[in-house]
């Protein structure tokens, strides 16, 4: 016999009305009574039917996920925050891959796809030109963007400059001075702020230790371990190499740890390594590391384009910014005499 919105209701001890609420995510229910009623839901095995839904409330119980990637780590583990956090208020994930090859003028990505299919839309960090923006808002849906910060739209990040600061400063606390960078080339992609913003947080600290970022220092990896295999190699092969660096991903920092490894370099004695992240392989390769929540940015996005779907729009045109923590772990130390990197 199928499970009845009545069943969940009298499990939940609420009303069949509240059940209905709760499950659509709507502002009028308290979060104690969703987590309720969504438990009750689950042990119960009820699922929303999707028809009757869309009957009662004109919507296609459906939003629309917007990703330039769907196989790097960072793409994968919010997308799953997302569609878990959707799915628990009965809404399906519709998704959309915005690869670099369909951001050209041959292929853009056209919002207007997504018109009447979705009640609303999460944007992760896509490289979306100014016309394919456009298109966004010309949806009149909305739209809450993860990673990046757009003007007039709600967004769900961390402080990218801050991060590079942060992660130089701690470089600089030990000692070092000759401290590389090595991220994604801030020219490309177009509307995406994060390796822009990482490299300057590493010039500001770099300058305010009165210190002159060097040109060879700067690199870049595709904010991928290939990527930063081969950047490093001619890197840390340099006359006079940098005894730290800074990876803008944990991704890129394993490619440096790879390619010190293949150099002969010991890390941290030779060269310090810190990444941002703290991917799931980072505590295993013992990955210094700057920690960003990212399932938790998957959940606040999602969360907030459900409520401005449910009509609340208290968090519209908002920027939530998440704290990220420093993980001290075994790729840093204070750079050997041996290097040449000591203070003297």
């Amino acid at each position: 016999m199928p499970v009845r919105i009545e069943d969940v209701a009298r499990a939940a001890g609420v009303s069949t009305a509240t059940v209905s609420r709760a499950l659509r995510g709507l502002p009028s229910v308290s979060e104690q009574t969703k987590q309720t009623v969504r438990k009750a839901a689950a042990d119960l095995g009820y699922v929303v039917s999707r028809s009757a839904s869309s009957l009662a409330t004109g919507r296609t119980m459906t939003v629309g996920v917007v990703t330039p990637y769907v196989s790097r780590w960072f793409y994968a583990t919010v997308l799953e925050a997302v569609e878990r956090e959707l799915r628990g208020s009965g809404y399906d994930a519709l998704l959309v891959g915005v690869g670099e090859p369909m951001t050209g003028a041959d292929a853009p990505f056209r919002a207007e796809m997504l018109r009447n299919r979705v009640d609303g839309v999460v944007v992760l960090t896509a490289p979306l030109t100014g016309r394919e923006l456009d298109g966004v808002r010309a949806l009149g849906l909305p739209t809450v963007f993860i990673g990046s910060a757009v003007a007039g739209a709600t967004g769900v990040r961390i402080d990218d400059v801050a991060v590079g600061r942060t992660a130089t400063e701690h470089l600089l606390s030990l000692g070092h001075r000759r401290i590389a960078h090595l991220g994604g080339d801030p020219q490309q992609p177009l509307n995406f702020s994060t390796p822009s913003d990482r490299r300057a947080g590493w010039m500001s600290a770099l300058r305010v230790a009165g210190l002159e970022p060097d040109p060879a220092y700067d690199v870049f990896g595709d904010f991928t371990t290939k990527g930063a295999y081969d950047a490093a190699r001619i890197l840390l092969a340099l006359p006079e190499p940098p005894t730290a660096v800074f990876a803008a991903s944990d991704e890129m920092a394993f490619g440096v740890l790879l390619a010190a490894r293949d150099l002969g370099l010991g890390v941290p004695e030779q060269v310090s390594v810190i990444g941002v992240d703290d991917h799931d392989l980072s505590e295993l390769v013992g990955l210094t590391t700057l920690a960003q929540p990212v399932s938790e940015q998957g959940a606040t996005g999602a969360r907030l384009v459900l409520e401005e779907i449910a009509g609340d729009a208290s968090h519209r045109r908002q920027h939530v910014l998440l704290p990220v923590s420093l993980r001290e772990r075994v790729t840093t130390a204070s750079p050997s005499v041996t290097s040449g990197g000591a203070v003297t």
